[in-house]
């Protein structure tokens, strides 16, 4: 295998390459790991599809794409002797390349991002990719015998593991910024380079030669051949090409299904409150909304299950949908409600009298599992002659809902300007969804500076929101309303995301920030969601878990504490911070000092205002810091605004982390960027 016969009558076969060839044996190596890119993309995102299934298509797209280019490769080298190959040996070289590439493609999209791992998956594969090949070169078929130059060999396999470890950093080093193409590209390339180098590192190991005068004349007196794979390149081309449609349309297929799994009912299979609040941008304006309203849902749920309710939600859609006109559009935008929007006027007048229909056929007991009952109902609708915003119209609509008067005694209520009256907090409420989508909502960021060094050690997140009718409102006003209609946890996992993002866009320019501090409203503490929520976004945006800090409060946790010390631990051991916010405020928050593995202490500003004029307060804030750092905890105090206060800090034994108004207000992200540069410049004074 290595060495040539100890006989004298030996003669080397030279061979040249076709340069047509060998450049299509790269485009193939190319567009086999740009197509496989691209299916990997698919498994680091949450979809429809099984992520294995995107993981058996990357595989198979790289596999085949490896495989096919050396068999390319192969064509491309022409012998003065005729060359075939045995076509079951041939079939059996791709199955080392593709479980290669399932190996690769594993620990590459794996949560280990220890050296070890990588290294046994680097060696597995790059062995793999070197059996294909010399599978591949026993699979000839040739009037000729060959040895292997050692050297060379033991080269190429070593290029095979270093081309794995390339494809292992392409598929996961760099995958944070592969969603533009020309990360794409560039990575694609380094890859058709790695798996090509390998192939003619491997041709270059090899020597043919034939023995005996009339084989040397053989040669001398024929042309160049090279193996006949024509139909093997048009299979191969079909097939890498049909993989890369097949990932797109499967995309497009998993896009799909994730719009409406987010934007329609599971139960109906109408439009959800997402897809209402969506259509409103287009359609805009209307004649008619109407609200259908079941009460006591939850009654029923409490009693005989979920099944019944959704057994309810079923008749009610099913009745709508024989007695309102297909042309109508009917959504459920709660779990207890419907909402119907007439376009036109001639439509709002029969829609009107057909909900009129509606509610005289549930004045009749249904009947469901054998019981008999009556849903107790209402709907409301607010009409105009002439077209007005649908979120108007749905606006006086949920104030006939609310009205102290409104019963649910199957009535069609209709708005009435004088009668139904909808507050200020209501509206809010409402919009809060499309305030998120349209960024009316926005996350600013207050930064934490170490006095000591002058250096800010991290951000708080913090909420604003420009109105488009109301300007800005104050988080005074509007968090509590958000928390009293239970859409806090939403806005809560939306400034997760943004926070996510901003860190994962920070760290590619370099920008020193250390942590962002969230804070965490009430009983979403111990909610599975916000583990959930966390585990996605962290994931999602490659963000490490060191680099996020929870606020939580007294109020947060003295309702369960338990739970709240299990949910703690939790996010303790996962490697992110937690801090007690609102130090002091509450009656017993030296108990959870002990109680609670809290990383940070955050002293409220209300310690700080009078000091250091107030002897009382200066001596209760430096005893307080003395303790927590007793304790071995992190001190922030907030609402430092003057110089005097500042002072006092810095007199202190151990200085704590400050956050306040004398360093800087909450900032948006170019102004947190401005002030950086202009701390920077005042530093190198």
């Amino acid at each position: 295998m290595f060495e040539l016969p100890a006989v004298g009558d030996i003669h080397i076969v030279e061979g040249v390459y076709s340069v047509p060839l060998v450049l299509l044996s790269f485009v193939i190596a190319f567009w086999a790991s740009y197509t496989a890119l691209f299916i990997n993309r698919r498994i680091q995102k949450n979809g429809f599809f099984h992520k294995n299934i995107w993981l058996a298509m990357a595989s198979l797209a790289m596999g085949l794409g490896i495989w096919s280019m050396h068999f390319i490769g192969m064509s491309a080298f022409k012998l003065p002797i005729h060359m075939e190959y045995y076509i079951g040996l041939t079939m059996l070289s791709m199955i080392p390349s593709v479980m290669a590439s399932y190996v690769a493609f594993y620990f590459a999209n794996s949560k280990n991002k220890k050296l070890l791992p990588y290294s046994i998956a680097g060696i597995f594969m790059g062995l793999g990719i070197a059996l294909m090949h010399y599978l591949g070169m026993a699979a000839m078929k040739i009037d000729a015998y060959y040895v292997y130059k050692p050297k060379v060999f033991i080269a190429s396999i070593l290029i095979a593991i270093a081309a794995s470890f390339a494809a292992l950093y392409i598929f996961s080093a760099v995958k944070i910024v592969t969603d533009k193409l020309i990360m794409k590209v560039v990575a694609a390339l380094l890859m058709a380079i790695a798996v090509t180098s390998m192939h003619y590192t491997g041709m270059k190991a090899i020597q043919f030669y034939v023995v005996g005068e009339s084989a040397l004349n053989r040669i001398n007196n024929s042309e160049l051949h090279s193996m006949d794979i024509t139909w093997m390149s048009i299979f191969i081309t079909v097939g890498v090409s049909s993989l890369f449609i097949l990932a797109y349309l499967t995309n497009k297929l998993d896009k799909y299904v994730e719009h409406r799994i987010q934007n329609f009912d599971g139960l109906t299979q109408l439009p959800n409150q997402k897809q209402f609040t969506n259509d409103q941008k287009n359609i805009k304006t209307a004649h008619l909304v109407a609200i259908i309203h079941i009460h006591n849902l939850e009654k029923y749920i409490a009693s005989y299950g979920y099944y019944f309710g959704d057994e309810i939600i079923r008749k009610v859609h099913e009745l709508l949908g024989k007695l309102l006109p297909e042309t109508t559009m009917v959504y459920r935008t709660e779990a207890n409600r419907f909402a119907i929007v007439g376009t036109t006027l001639d439509q709002s007048d029969q829609v009107q009298n057909l909900l009129e229909g509606v509610c005289a056929v549930l004045m009749r007991p249904l009947v469901i599992d054998e019981r008999n009952l009556t849903v107790e109902m209402v709907c409301a609708v607010s009409k105009s002659t002439e077209k007005k915003l649908i979120q108007e119209h749905f606006s006086n609509a949920i104030a006939v809902l609310q009205a102290p008067d409104t019963e649910y005694k199957h009535e069609v209520i209709e708005y009435n300007p004088e009668k139904h009256t909808f507050n200020f907090e209501s509206q809010l409420s409402l919009d809060v969804t499309n305030a998120m989508e349209n960024n009316d909502l926005f996350v600013v960021y207050q930064p934490k500076v170490d006095p000591t060094r002058n250096e800010v050690v991290g951000l708080e997140a913090l909420i604003r929101w420009k109105h488009p009718i109301y300007g800005l409102v104050s988080p005074g006003v509007f968090i509590p309303v958000l928390e009293e209609t239970n859409k806090i946890s939403d806005v809560t996992d939306w400034i997760i995301e943004k926070v996510c993002e901003q860190i994962a866009e920070w760290d590619q320019q370099n920008i020193p920030f250390q942590q962002v501090s969230i804070n965490i409203p009430g009983v979403y503490v111990t909610s599975p969601r916000l583990t959930k929520t966390l585990n996605e976004s962290l994931l999602k945006y490659h963000v490490q878990t060191n680099q996020l800090e929870l606020e939580i409060t007294e109020t947060s946790v003295i309702h369960d504490i338990k739970n709240a010390i299990l949910a703690v631990k939790n996010f303790r051991s996962k490697g992110i911070s937690v801090a007690l916010d609102d130090f002091g405020t509450g009656l017993s928050s030296l108990s959870y000092l002990k109680e609670i593995p809290i990383s940070t202490i955050k002293i409220d500003k209300s310690f700080v205002d009078d000091v250091p004029g107030s002897p009382k307060d200066a001596a209760i804030l430096k005893s307080i810091v003395t303790l927590c750092y007793s304790l071995d905890l992190n001190v922030v105090i907030e609402g430092v605004e003057t110089e005097q206060q500042m002072d006092f800090i810095q007199m202190m034994d151990k200085q704590p982390i400050v956050q306040g108004y004398f360093y800087s207000k909450p900032l948006t992200t170019p102004q947190f960027l401005e002030w950086m540069n202009e701390q920077a410049m005042i530093e190198s004074k």
